[in-house]
């Protein structure tokens, strides 16, 4: 078999959703079906702006936060850690017991730690004059 190398800045959705696809199936047969399911909050204005958002998915019991944005003119009032919880909350509708978060902006940090989340791991200089911190809370429900 012959094979080659490519590298791309470019790479085609079909391609990258092949590659996942084939990560899934491994991981699947490895340690068990992830059950992974997109996990979406989003903060509208009255005209259906977003202004605040959550992306992120559960699977293998833990909610993965991949990216949280507030405009900046809710920055201040709160609005990440409602988000945060609205998505805990779901998580553990969805039987997830743990979450898990990255940021390298120290204010979102501050935030996540007021959220009840807690440092387990850091990479300094990512980016140079930063440090990445990864964060996780155990999710616990009310009743």
């Amino acid at each position: 078999m012959t094979t080659e190398f490519e590298i791309t800045a470019t790479p085609s959705a079909d391609d990258l959703a092949f590659v996942g696809q084939q990560l899934s199936a491994f991981n699947d047969a490895d340690v068990g079906a992830s059950e992974r399911s997109s996990l979406a909050v989003f903060v509208r204005d009255e005209n259906g702006k977003i202004l605040a958002g959550i992306s992120g998915y559960t699977a293998w019991g833990w909610l993965y936060i991949q990216w949280l944005w507030v405009d900046s003119s809710l920055r201040g009032q709160r609005v990440a850690g409602k988000m945060l919880q609205a998505a805990e909350d779901e998580a553990l509708a969805r039987g997830c017991h743990s979450a898990l978060i990255d940021t390298f902006s120290p204010v979102a940090k501050i935030a996540y730690e007021r959220q009840g989340y807690e440092v387990f791991g850091e990479l300094p200089d990512f980016p140079i004059g930063r440090t990445r911190s990864f964060l996780k809370k155990r999710l616990k429900s009310d009743s």
